[in-house]
């Protein structure tokens, strides 16, 4: 391989949310939290970023902008970079739109924020599906709306949208605007186009709006492929698609994301109460992903895919009564683990204090994930291994150390 995904990477000193800030994140304390383990001790399978390199070549770019030597105002202003941006959207997904469409902002979280904003009245509310990515609450709670929720229907671990339950809160009339993953977090899930052509279909036919996050688009596992939402229906102004290399070449400190908005009328308003002014570093990595990152995801698509079928086989051996099934997309593990976990209490704090991991569960992506852990798999294999093995222990033994019960 060209690139070397098993090389471990100290990211500490570098304000790093994944060295430096979880105590805040995931446990809302304060630095002086203290564990039975030093900082440096923890495997952190959490916050969803990589342990992994940004491509040289993106790398390369943001040197190469930055001997221009001003860090001035900055904007999108060169027509090359929407050519790079359509140019991957038609070679991945067979898709394509105007560029006057295609807006950009500081990440999808706060574009999300201001759509919502934008497209509904106070008293209106936002639909979204369960388990769901916990900003996806945040963004109807900053602006004071109701949030629905349509619980996804999980046999043995494999999720599907509950569309008689999906439609039936779509038809509210005070439903404006439904805010969809696709592919879907934590499940991991790629929907079919015939899923996708319900949603879209429940949504339109009700006048809801759709604001289709699609960041882990291209995290893929080998041969599967992502269908954008919009692309089923182009007759349509109402669906909006949020997109990032962001994920894909672990460079979310960019804050850099597309906002593909066909709406005009929504456009003008975005265009006339958005910031506007980007990081220069952040255009010319985005550029530079788009336009020579091919190999790179090649290569990180096969490591990932070797670490999903680790921790296959490592559940099926060592925790066999654990629910998982490698996903089709993401580099996100989402184990139901209720067969093993201890009851009551806080299962991050437990895996931190019992065994050194930092890990996310399902009370963070808003409801229907009781009893579930996420783990972030773009890591070296041999911290994976490790964060597995520990994971393993504790659960094993805390089992052991049950009463049976005659």
């Amino acid at each position: 391989m060209k690139y070397n995904f098993d090389e471990i990477i100290d990211r500490t000193g570098t304000n790093a949310m994944n060295t430096d800030g979880f105590r805040q994140y995931i446990f809302n304390a304060t630095e002086d939290m203290t564990f039975p383990f030093k900082d440096e001790e923890f495997i952190r399978m959490w916050i969803a970023d990589m342990e992994f390199a940004t491509p040289p070549e993106i790398l390369d770019a943001v040197k190469e902008r930055l001997d221009r030597r001003i860090m001035g105002y900055s904007q999108v202003f060169d027509p090359a970079y929407y050519e790079a941006v359509s140019n991957w959207m038609k070679r991945y997904y067979d898709w394509s739109f105007p560029k006057e469409h295609l807006e950009t902002s500081n990440g999808i979280i706060p574009a999300l924020y201001e759509l919502v904003e934008y497209i509904c009245q106070s008293d209106e509310k936002v639909l979204i599906v369960t388990p769901s990515y916990g900003f996806f609450k945040s963004a109807a709670e900053h602006n004071n709306l109701e949030l629905v929720c349509s619980d996804m229907i999980n046999e043995q671990g494999r999720y599907s949208i509950d569309f008689e339950d999906f439609e039936a809160k779509a038809k509210d009339e005070k439903v404006r605007v439904c805010i969809f993953c696709n592919p879907h977090n934590p499940s991991g899930r790629v929907w079919t186009t015939e899923e996708l052509q319900r949603v879209g279909e429940i949504c339109l036919r009700n006048n809801v709006w759709v604001i289709s996050d699609e960041i882990h688009c291209d995290l893929l596992r080998t041969g599967k492929r992502h269908t954008p939402l919009a692309k089923l229906f182009p007759d349509t102004d109402r669906i909006i698609t949020c997109m990032s290399p962001s994920k894909t070449f672990n460079m979310a400190g960019l804050m850099f994301s597309n906002v593909i908005i066909p709406n005009k009328a929504l456009r003008d308003i975005w265009q006339a109460r958005h910031y506007g002014f980007k990081n220069p570093l952040s255009i010319a990595a985005t550029q530079a992903a788009y336009e020579m990152g091919d190999e790179w995801l090649k290569q990180l698509k096969g490591y990932l895919d070797a670490n999903f079928a680790c921790v296959e086989q490592y559940v099926k051996q060592h925790l066999p009564r654990a629910v998982f099934h490698i996903p089709e997309a993401t580099y996100l593990a989402w184990i139901d683990i209720s067969a093993y976990a201890p009851e009551h209490v806080s299962l991050p704090l437990f895996f931190a204090e019992q065994a050194g991991v930092l890990l996310e569960d399902g009370h963070m992506f808003v409801a229907n994930g009781e009893g579930c852990i996420r783990l972030n798999l773009a890591c070296p294999r041999s911290v994976l291994q490790e964060g597995l093995r520990r994971i393993s222990s504790v659960l094993v033994k805390e089992v052991e150390e049950v009463p049976v019960q005659v």
